[in-house]
């Protein structure tokens, strides 16, 4: 793809994600309706769907050609034989949204032949848009990023949920500072604009979750792998990821190395 074309995508990503805002944030703090998924999936509220309908709807208009695939859209096979594909979260952070916290994204990617080419992660409600398309580095709110310097992996400060330091993922289990946040897509992000020195999950990952955030790393100088270090792969028939690893060069190297 060339430069121009992605430019192209990425600004109808901008566009989508701040029209996603502006629906989701008429929802917020207003008690939406909240529906359970089948199978333990989680909750899914009627703010997730009305900015699923606008995306499909405005996205798949702009460029019929591409294929889908998003976490409020019944799965459609049809995507696999598509060189380039949409991978959509409506919301990230559905159970924070409910709860009236401000730390929900919006995460809209475009993968061609299995490689995540743009994105964009957007949080309404705290005013950070981070967007990034390969070649073209990533952004902060128009302003260029880019990932800590930490050496030390047990002094530095990690988003991770509790149960990833389980003692059975790791040879030795690390000292780090462990933080959290509910949106994978905004722990990817914050770990590119350096406030953060790393990020792991070891939970199989669904696309959609990470998929933004994973140009938004590449293209502001992190590294990002499933938890065995192995180069993330998109538009999979299974769409889940074997965990996710994200940091500096040295630090991802480092955790790669301690786990199991």
């Amino acid at each position: 793809m060339q430069g121009s074309d992605l430019q192209a995508d990425l600004d109808l990503l901008i566009d989508a994600a701040r029209e996603s805002g502006r629906i989701a944030s008429g929802y917020a703090n207003a008690n939406p309706e909240v529906w359970n998924k089948p199978d333990g999936a989680g909750p899914v509220t009627e703010a997730d769907l009305a900015v699923n309908r606008m995306l499909e709807a405005e996205l798949q208009a702009a460029r019929h050609d591409y294929g889908w695939l998003s976490e409020e859209t019944p799965p459609n096979n049809e995507r696999i034989n598509r060189d380039r594909t949409f991978i959509i979260d409506p919301i990230d952070g559905t159970r924070s949204f409910i709860e009236g916290s401000n730390t929900w994204a919006h995460s809209l990617a475009i993968a061609e032949k299995g490689r995540i080419v743009a994105g964009v992660v957007f949080l309404p409600l705290r005013n950070k848009l981070y967007t990034a398309a390969y070649g073209l580095g990533a952004t902060l709110n128009a302003t260029p990023i880019s990932p800590s310097y930490a050496s030390n992996l047990d002094a530095s400060e990690i988003l991770a949920a509790k149960p990833t330091m389980d003692a059975k993922h790791w040879k030795n289990v690390p000292k780090f500072n462990r933080s959290h946040r509910p949106s994978l897509a905004y722990r990817l992000s914050l770990v590119a604009d350096g406030s953060f020195d790393g990020m792991l999950t070891l939970r199989p990952t669904w696309e959609w979750d990470v998929a933004a955030g994973t140009i938004i790393l590449e293209e502001a100088g992190a590294t990002v792998s499933d938890k065995s270090g192995n180069p993330l792969r998109y538009n999979n028939q299974d769409p889940r990821l074997a965990g996710v690893v994200a940091g500096n060069a040295k630090l991802h190297e480092q955790v790669t190395q301690a786990l199991r």
